[in-house]
């Protein structure tokens, strides 16, 4: 089987492993991350990343809280008269962007994990690097393209290595927009409550695209799509 999940905000790992149990997920599956683990509750989403890193069934795409922390990787390296000189305007500009979506969380519990297993930033941090902006996977004979956040101006004709990345990471889709016919594109990013409240904690399904930003960021459960059949299964 083959599942994708999205926007878990710090969301507790436990829930998430209790989410992963209900539905029978073993080492034959796959799980696809489509970003924003991190920030806003809990722990910031350190401890569920790290979880992510260890499993080789699991497929993580970079979602714009991910690509902030990155803009952010300054802060992680020796503070010296130099490095502080340094830190100019777009530095600044970045840090507060992060600070301001729910990154200070991340960054203290990033600080107690590098105290308890020195190099663990480093190791975090080139994870992220190396991961893919956009995915897609094949379900029973039905395409899916996986990104965070939508596909900015989109045209079907369009060459996905044409599409701005910071586009792909924040694209916030209107309810009407419509994608490619023939292949289902699956994304996070929006709240699907922001949409309206009939839409609250529950995902969003048109002719060409599924939302499956549920609203962890909000305290709502996540939820968990599998491409096999579309069923959808909710945490706590």
């Amino acid at each position: 089987m083959t599942y994708a999940i999205s926007d878990l905000h710090g969301y507790p790992l436990e829930s998430f492993l209790a989410l992963l149990e209900v539905v029978g997920f073993s080492d034959e599956d796959t799980l696809y991350i489509i970003g924003d683990v991190i920030d806003r509750n809990g722990d910031g989403g350190v401890a569920m990343l790290r979880y992510i890193m260890e499993q080789p069934n699991f497929e993580f795409l970079l979602g714009n809280h991910e690509d902030m922390l990155l803009a952010c990787d300054f802060l992680f390296d020796e503070i010296t008269e130099e490095s502080i000189d340094a830190l100019g305007p777009e530095k600044a500009k970045a840090l507060e962007r992060y600070l301001r979506n729910g990154g200070g969380v991340t960054l203290r519990s990033l600080r107690e994990l590098e105290r308890r297993e020195p190099g663990a930033i480093r190791d975090t941090l080139q994870f992220l690097r190396d991961a893919p902006v956009v995915g897609a996977v094949t379900v029973n004979g039905r395409d899916f393209l996986l990104v965070h956040g939508g596909l900015p101006g989109f045209s079907p004709d369009k060459k996905l290595k044409d599409y701005d990345e910071f586009g792909l990471l924040w694209e916030r889709p209107a309810l009407d927009a419509e994608y490619f016919d023939d292949v289902t594109t699956v994304f996070g990013h929006t709240p699907t409550l922001y949409y309206g409240e009939e839409h609250r904690g529950r995902i969003i399904r048109t002719r060409t695209w599924i939302n499956i930003d549920a609203g962890a960021a909000e305290k709502l459960p996540p939820a968990l799509l599998r491409l096999d059949d579309l069923e959808v299964f909710y945490g706590d």
